[in-house]
């Protein structure tokens, strides 16, 4: 797990300036890539901090037991990942990675069946996660891959080997590549800009990693071959789009379960783009839970006023939706230096 996560931080660094080119859904703000990234680098820093701290003093026998345990350990960086968590394609990495430990919890390998009931857990989580999901984004990608491997699971009677496990992972990865190349026919905007979904790639690329990081093999150099948009010649796409107003304001707060239903209904009213996930599953004497929150605005000022009024916001942040000209301008004038070639990495 420590692999995978590893892995994908690189990966998607190498890569943040190509998704960040094709971000156009929802709002073409142009930060997909980047905010994955961050999200997954928190998640990764997590494994290492823990592992860091673990060497440097003597390991209890319940530390070591939690070492062992996959799901005890993706829900560490699940949790890092819900609090640093980075827009709406990094909120909802998050809350994929949280879901996937729970049915991995005291499990000391993965398998074919533990795979499945985590990508499962985890894509209903993510969709559940959304006032408004939409087809052909990350989400669908996530649901692919999910049942991919539950119907190699199936396929093979639960069998736990290693083959298997391999198997599942092959279509999973190959299922979430065909979901990316659909996004295209499934959202306007991207039909009429003639590109894939930019989370869904990086969707597809963590899902590579994971892969590679089992399986002990190289990540697929020819996997984004021919996604549209993503040749290294073609333009930041969302540069040349209509400027979306509005901010997008993110923040962790501790909510009752009726006080996260209000919010949620509040926000629908307000804006769009609304995910609310609660961050681990601790409750607090009175019933309360932690939930990391996510909306687009036309003005922050009364989120945040709805925000304040039922809870006492943590990592509350307030970002503008449209890049400013000078980043414009940034934007346009290194287009013509990126340079990724064939494989995962530049």
């Amino acid at each position: 797990m420590k692999r995978w996560l590893g892995k994908a931080e690189i990966t998607l660094g190498n890569h943040s300036d190509r998704l960040n080119a094709i971000n156009i859904f929802p709002v073409a703000d142009g930060d997909t890539g980047t905010n994955l990234y961050l999200t997954v680098r928190a998640a990764a820093h997590a494994l290492h901090d823990a592992a860091a701290d673990s060497a440097a003093h003597d390991t209890a026998p319940q530390d070591t037991a939690a070492k062992n345990d996959v799901g005890a350990v993706l829900a560490r960086a699940g949790q890092a990942a819900m609090e640093q968590a980075r827009g709406n394609s990094g909120t909802l990495f998050a809350v994929f990675l949280c879901a996937a430990a729970e049915p991995l919890a005291g499990h000391p390998r993965l398998s074919a069946p533990l795979l499945a009931a985590a990508l499962n857990r985890a894509q209903l989580r993510a969709w559940s996660a959304l006032s408004d999901p939409v087809p052909g984004t990350m989400l669908s990608v996530m649901e692919a891959a999910a049942r991919a491997a539950a119907a190699v699971d199936s396929a093979h009677d639960g069998d736990d080997s290693n083959h298997t496990l391999g198997l599942a992972l092959d279509a999973a990865v190959e299922a979430a590549l065909d979901a990316v190349v659909r996004t295209e026919d499934q959202l306007a905007a991207l039909h009429a800009a003639h590109v894939v979904d930019a989370g869904g790639v990086g969707m597809l690329l963590i899902l590579d990693c994971l892969r590679s990081a089992v399986l002990g093999e190289e990540l697929q150099d020819q996997l984004l071959d021919g996604l549209h948009g993503y040749d290294v010649q073609d333009p930041h796409i969302h540069a040349g789009m209509p400027r979306d107003e509005g901010v997008e304001v993110m923040c962790t707060i501790t909510l009752s379960p009726l006080d996260a239903a209000t919010m949620r209904q509040r926000l629908d009213e307000m804006g769009d783009s609304v995910i609310m996930s609660q961050v681990g599953r601790a409750v607090d004497e009175s019933g309360a839970y932690r939930w990391r929150v996510h909306v687009h605005v036309p003005d922050a000022d009364p989120a945040v006023a709805l925000i304040r009024s039922l809870g006492e916001p943590s990592d509350i942040s307030v970002s503008e939706l449209a890049l400013p000209d000078a980043e414009l301008h940034h934007v346009r004038a290194r287009e013509s230096a990126l340079q990724i070639p064939d494989g995962h990495e530049r």
